[in-house]
């Protein structure tokens, strides 16, 4: 998934402060909380070097209220210039955690990209729309509902009998779908702008097929419908945040089992994936990713391996040793880092996405694999390799 969010990391050479915080607050028990989580985390970075003007602006970030409900976590990363990252995690970090280096840890931010979906919910009935926009993380914040009012008010339909009963029943028919039309031109329009993953439609069981139906295929093609919500008062809003909840899952599993089923069939083609981490340095170098593929385990910024790369001052610098990242003509700023933190980094530089995979769910050589925006006779192929005899592709972790 995208990770472009990353992207202000790029050309500040570092030390960086890296911050993983669970930032639930339901209270002001909450806050004193995460207040003393703070303390502990900047006390560790204290004693790894990081100076005090760093810490102190993290401070003001970290104890500024997230305004999200519920149990969640923050990544923030900061260098001497201010805070450069400042990200909500789906799920509190396992542990809280600071770290001062010269790298910033990227593979747990990179994860809650891949957990992020940028969405818009539309709860409608018969005489307009409400819209409640997510921040680029994916969440819903306290922010100012939007409303779109239809302009046609013949709603009810009357049971007095005869003609003047059918007429009135047309005209309130007619005003339900020029106010559908309505809500669906101001969706489209925002949707062009705002560009959401999904669209998420609940509502007046009349309405949301007629919004539906007023919509062009391209908004139409991203709208779930959720059951549960709507306008009116005496919503059960537990219950239909579940529902949300559900049908936002749903969606991050469809959208991974799409990367990694262009990643199969990519891979049976012999043309448009690689894997091992030698072939995906090598396109990466190329520009040529398009979706970085790392093993699920990766996600908490480890190295099982403990496979190293080398890097220069551009995201394209990325070499297996010293001496090639020198043969790419790069003298200074080189520097040795852990293989998945150096490949996110290139990925993040060529606005290629991150998917994690999960245990099983392809097969990935060391755990690393890219699919690909274009190949050519200079494309590792994976299969060449393995009829040639050289088997030292084939080593690694496959899972």
């Amino acid at each position: 998934m995208k990770i472009d969010w990353l992207k202000p990391l790029l050309g500040h050479p570092g030390p960086f402060a890296t911050v993983y915080i669970d930032a639930t607050r339901a209270n002001e028990a909450g806050y004193r909380e995460v207040e003393n989580r703070w303390k502990g985390v900047r006390r560790e970075l204290h004693q790894q070097g990081a100076p005090d003007a760093v810490l102190d602006e993290l401070e003001g970030v970290v104890l500024r209220p997230t305004r999200v409900a519920g149990p969640h976590g923050r990544v923030l990363i900061a260098d001497e210039t201010g805070v450069l990252v400042d990200r909500v995690l789906q799920e509190p970090p396992t542990t809280t955690q600071g770290r001062w280096d010269q790298v910033p840890a990227l593979l747990q931010a990179a994860r809650a990209g891949d957990e992020a979906v940028r969405h818009v919910r539309v709860a409608v009935d018969r005489t307009g729309a409400d819209m409640l926009w997510s921040d680029a993380a994916g969440y819903v914040t306290d922010a100012e509902t939007e409303t779109v009012q239809g302009d046609h008010d013949v709603i009810n339909k009357v049971s007095a009998g005869g003609w003047g009963q059918r007429r009135v029943e047309t005209r309130a028919e007619d005003s339900w779908e020029r106010n559908a039309e309505t809500v669906a031109a101001e969706l489209e329009r925002q949707v062009a702008e705002h560009r959401p993953e999904v669209v998420l439609l609940t509502g007046d069981v009349r309405s949301v097929p007629l919004v539906r139906r007023a919509l062009g295929r391209a908004v139409e093609e991203i709208v779930v419908e959720v059951p549960g919500g709507g306008r009116a008062a005496g919503i059960h809003e537990a219950a239909f945040q579940e529902n949300v909840d559900d049908a936002l899952d749903s969606f991050r599993e469809r959208r991974r089992e799409r990367v990694l089923a262009e990643f199969r069939q990519e891979q049976g083609r012999e043309s448009g994936a690689v894997t091992s981490v030698d072939d995906v340095v090598t396109v990466l170098t190329r520009g040529q990713v398009e979706e970085l593929i790392l093993a699920d385990t990766y996600a908490q910024d480890t190295n099982p391996d403990g496979r190293t790369l080398w890097i220069g001052p551009s995201p394209m610098h990325i070499a297996a040793s010293r001496a090639d990242i020198e043969g790419l003509g790069v003298s200074d700023g080189i520097e040795e880092l852990p293989a998945p933190l150096a490949l996110v980094r290139a990925a993040i530089g060529q606005d290629a996405g991150v998917t994690f995979a999960p245990e099983g769910s392809v097969e990935l050589i060391g755990g690393v694999g890219a699919t690909l925006r274009w190949s050519d006779e200079g494309t590792p192929k994976e299969v060449a390799a393995t009829m040639s005899g050289d088997d030292s592709r084939l080593r690694g972790e496959v899972i």
